[in-house]
């Protein structure tokens, strides 16, 4: 079955045309330069990026796979979360080419097409198996039972760990994306020089609170910048990121112990994050659980994901009509 999918739900504009778990086209138009002005996105400016590129984006998918629309057996489209102006762009488009080409139209939840970004380069890859789900707007553990029901077990009470990165990097004066950049800058963590708390939730021992340790961050960066003290920010980047990699993988080998699951996957765009795979990889490999995280092309936003996972919804009778709204926020288990 070949899946023509569609997301936009932030700032890349994206198609893909997926057979299972093989992708025949990923065509991705990003918008982070004209971002990285603003320190961030922009909610108008990104669905009006979006309006200009997604036809050309879709056709050039459907090129690039040598096949005609005509060729096409569905069509997929990211409905939720995200920017609300941005999610219509490509909900309405893909409601337009489904209605006009007489195709199946197949809503897909964004956190879940992140998730299924591990089909594609994991083949082998079934369910059940416990995720991290590490994003900008999103840090859930998931208890994936099947590839269309999903348990979380554990969520963030406030900030996303991937928002601690970029705000965390912003107040350091690192360009969008934040996250990324500290990523690559960051050299040795100095817990003497630079105190990082390490919040915690205590009516549950496998969620996550991130605010505390941002506002530290921005703390010490607004009073070194007062006092005239120089930041050393590889440093403080690499500090920052150990104690947010200290904290998602604390949780989530926890959850891992409580489950008794084996299988772990990580997703979502912190997946890219380096030290977070090579420190689960070491974890994981002491304590015989085994690991899985996407190829790096797949961990941000792409079409193909969504492709992935829409197979998956398409069996399990996920069908939209032209009624399919888009949605700002949206439980990963809102099927249940």
């Amino acid at each position: 079955m070949k899946i023509l999918a569609i997301e936009s739900s932030c700032d890349e504009t994206a198609a893909a045309v997926v057979e299972g778990r093989t992708v025949l086209s990923n065509i991705v138009a990003t918008q982070i330069a004209e971002h990285k002005i603003y320190g961030g996105v922009v909610p108008e400016i990104a669905s009006r990026r979006h309006c200009e590129a997604i036809s050309t984006v879709v056709n050039d998918a459907v090129a690039t796979a040598g096949l005609t629309l005509n060729d096409i057996d569905a069509i997929a489209v990211t409905h939720a979360p995200g920017l609300i102006g941005a999610l219509l762009v490509g909900v309405n488009y893909a409601k337009g080419l489904a209605m006009s080409l007489n195709k199946p139209l197949i809503p897909v939840h964004h956190l879940r097409s992140h998730i299924a970004a591990n089909y594609i380069s994991h083949k082998e890859l079934e369910p059940p198996f416990l995720c991290l789900l590490v994003s900008g707007g999103n840090s859930l553990i998931v208890k994936v039972n099947s590839y269309t029901d999903f348990e979380i077990i554990g969520r963030t009470r406030d900030d996303a760990a991937g928002e601690c990165f970029d705000k965390s990097a912003r107040s350091m004066g690192l360009e969008y994306p934040g996250g990324v950049n500290l990523d690559k800058i960051a050299t040795e963590p100095d817990f003497e020089k630079y105190p990082m708390p390490w919040p915690k939730v205590d009516s549950s021992e496998l969620d996550f609170s991130f605010s505390g340790l941002k506002t530290a961050v921005i703390n010490l960066t607004h009073n070194a910048e007062q006092k005239g003290t120089p930041i050393d920010v590889p440093v403080l980047s690499a500090t920052v990121r150990r104690r947010v990699c200290d904290i998602l993988i604390a949780n989530t080998l926890k959850a891992a112990e409580m489950t008794g699951m084996k299988k772990i996957v990580i997703a979502g765009g912190v997946s890219a994050n380096s030290e977070l795979r090579q420190r689960m990889t070491e974890e994981c490999e002491i304590k015989g659980f085994r690991l899985y995280y996407p190829e790096k092309k797949y961990c941000g936003d792409n079409a193909a994901m969504v492709g992935a996972q829409a197979i998956y919804e398409y069996q399990n009778g996920n069908i939209a009509d032209s009624m399919l709204n888009a949605a700002a926020t949206l439980n990963i288990d809102y099927l249940k």
